[in-house]
């Protein structure tokens, strides 16, 4: 019995002495300058400037969703917060084109967790303030995913 101690003793001194993978630090702080690529069904992928400032506010460039796909000229306000798990929750109002004959004004809601590399991703969802009668709700809405990295300041 005491071999066995001595055993189980020894093992348990190498495990704790032994060096221990060093693994980098991933900041899971929203703070800072991200790049999103959100697709939806009906529009392909698109592409914005998410900057996040202090107090759950931000902004959104939006670098392909304006007119004619070219970048809009000036960032709108967002939203975000930040939750436990590592989620975050972002949103804007923006227009974005709908289907191909039409553009919509709508909030763009992004709503993910951090992964690896220091990236985020998600579900992105536009509802647009357009009464749809065919649908049971009233709103027009579109679906999707998102993933967005960091962008160095």
């Amino acid at each position: 019995m005491r071999f066995l101690f001595a055993i189980l003793m020894l093992t348990l001194a190498v495990v704790q002495t032994s060096p221990q993978p060093v693994r980098a630090a991933e900041d899971k702080n929203l703070s800072g300058r991200w790049r999103v690529k959100f697709t939806m069904s009906e529009n392909g992928e698109k592409n914005l400037i998410f900057v996040s400032q202090a107090n759950g506010t931000g902004s959104f460039k939006l670098l392909d969703t304006g007119p004619d796909n070219k970048p809009v000229k000036d960032p709108v306000a967002a939203l975000w917060s930040q939750t436990t798990n590592d989620r975050v929750s972002i949103s804007g109002e923006v227009e974005l084109p709908f289907g191909t004959c039409c553009r919509e004004m709508g909030t763009l809601m992004l709503k993910g967790k951090f992964g690896p590399g220091n990236s985020i991703s998600g579900r992105a969802v536009f509802v647009s303030g357009t009464v749809d009668e065919e649908n049971l709700i009233g709103f027009r809405s579109m679906v999707g995913t998102f993933t967005a990295t960091r962008e160095p300041n």
